[in-house]
């Protein structure tokens, strides 16, 4: 496995989520296309999808269990520094996983605030606007509505993320509706992140 398609599959891994290859630019430096691509594709441990112009990777069950037998493997020769200390980190995880017998789903699973944060931040280009729930919704599609709650529910106890109703409740749609989250009793509709982080 070259060292760009071992990136992938542990970014994809890490994630927990389908990318697209300007997020995993974005996440870890990294894109999946040319050869690389058809290769993991070919041996079943990624899958892609074309979205629109966009090319969409998802780690397939036979990609996470590639990744756990590599978390066992001994570090490549000429990995280098940063080679040894990534499989000094997964020799780490691997004992853990062991230990507590549990699985590497156990452990990484999707970042979805982390995800909300980033979308606003596009939506917003980094300024404290107020943004509809229902705009977040329809942007993050790939996240179960419940989760994508849970995750601004959990973000509105942070310092500087506010998450408002709606004053013009005559303004409000069936989507807003839909997408708003209920805090003290309230149903919310908009969010503001005082600085993006």
């Amino acid at each position: 496995m070259s060292p760009r398609e071992l990136a992938v599959l542990l970014t994809l891994l890490a994630e927990a989520r389908e990318l697209t290859n300007a997020e995993l630019l974005a996440v870890a430096g990294v894109t999946l296309d040319g050869k690389p691509r058809l290769r993991l594709n070919a041996l079943g441990l990624v899958e892609s999808v074309k979205v629109g112009r966009a090319l969409v990777h998802e780690l397939t069950e036979r990609g996470v269990e590639w990744c756990a037998a590599e978390f066992a493997r001994p570090r490549p020769k000429k990995s280098g520094s940063y080679g040894g200390a990534l499989y000094a980190v997964l020799a780490g995880l691997h004992r853990h996983l062991e230990a507590s017998e549990q699985v590497l789903t156990d452990v990484f699973v999707p970042d979805v605030a982390g995800q909300v944060l980033r979308k606003y931040a596009e939506i917003t280009k980094g300024e404290p606007d107020q943004v509809r729930l229902s705009e977040l919704r329809i942007r993050l599609p790939h996240i179960p509505p419940a989760d994508l709650s849970e995750a601004v529910m959990r973000l509105a106890d942070r310092d500087g993320v506010h998450v408002r109703a709606e004053a013009d409740r005559k303004t409000l749609t069936d989507d807003d509706h839909a997408a708003a989250v209920v805090l003290g009793g309230t149903a919310r509709h908009l969010l503001t992140v005082e600085a993006v982080r």
